[in-house]
């Protein structure tokens, strides 16, 4: 099987072409593939395909095989692919997801795909579909009990779960003691991703994300968007931030006329081979 290992921001797929490649099992072959000493090494599987509504159709795949409706990195990657390998020569797409269609602007650089804005839609902030456990229509600055403290959170979905904590400092967070804890809280029905943010300024902040089903993440694209949203709605930023993530930065934007949130940053293709199914 013909596949390509991409990145944004160091969240690293694996990506593999529908239209030239069949996969029998995804979820089990994103296990396969995700192994860094016996696969190839990846943050999980990406399938790039037809689509009946849209240009083409992307399916996430976990580490552990788990769906993921969504990927905010993967699919600026998505983006690069199609063009770089001439599916397409549009430089304004549609892509169909687990969370609906997003539309995305390719920057071309070199005949090359350098960078991807990803209109992400409208963040979600109803509590039963995010899904969390609440009394309230909203979850902002809302008191959690995870492993030994109480920790303030704020939830949102940008197609899947955020739950976004404000820190003083993530470079030495112990985020594989807590983000675990977080991820399998009983007050989330679906388990979550969540995103420690340190503001560092009305325009700059910085992130660390334990994404359910991977672990930690270099980078988290609609994380990094759900957690400038939380930061807009404690009144800690301006509505448009940069935000410093391992693998790199994101810029995100929110529009309070649309209500959308907006995504840019940079796609990367690593390499291209060949693996037994």
């Amino acid at each position: 099987m013909k596949f390509t290992k991409m990145h944004g921001c160091g969240n690293d797929y694996v990506y593999v072409n529908l239209f030239e490649e069949t996969i029998k099992d995804p979820a089990a072959f994103s296990i396969k593939i995700s192994d860094r000493h016996f696969g190839i090494g990846s943050d999980g599987l990406i399938t790039i395909g037809p689509s009946d509504i849209a240009d083409f159709r992307m399916r996430i795949y976990n580490a552990d095989g788990s769906e993921a409706e969504m990927c905010g990195n993967g699919i600026r990657c998505v983006a690069k692919y199609v063009y770089d390998h001439k599916l397409t020569d549009k430089t304004e797409i549609s892509v169909e997801s687990g969370a609906g269609i997003k539309y995305l602007q390719l920057t071309v650089e070199n005949d090359k795909v350098s960078q991807v804005r990803v209109d992400m839609g409208e963040p979600i902030l109803e509590p039963a579909e995010i899904p969390v456990v609440a009394q309230g229509d909203r979850v902002i600055d809302e008191a959690i009990e995870v492993g030994d403290k109480t920790w303030h959170m704020t939830c949102v979905s940008m197609g899947n779960p955020h739950a976004v904590v404000f820190v003083d400092d993530t470079a030495n967070f112990e985020l594989e003691k807590y983000g675990p804890l977080f991820e399998n809280h009983k007050r989330f029905p679906k388990r979550t991703n969540t995103e420690f943010v340190q503001i560092l300024s009305r325009t700059e902040a910085n992130m660390r994300v334990w994404e359910r089903g991977s672990a930690e993440t270099w980078a988290c694209g609609t994380g990094t968007c759900a957690c400038v949203m939380a930061a807009i709605l404690n009144d800690k930023t301006e509505d448009t931030v940069l935000v410093h993530l391992r693998g790199g930065d994101l810029t995100i934007q929110y529009d309070r006329n649309t209500n959308h949130i907006f995504m840019t940053g940079p796609a990367t293709e690593v390499f291209t081979g060949c693996i037994e199914e």
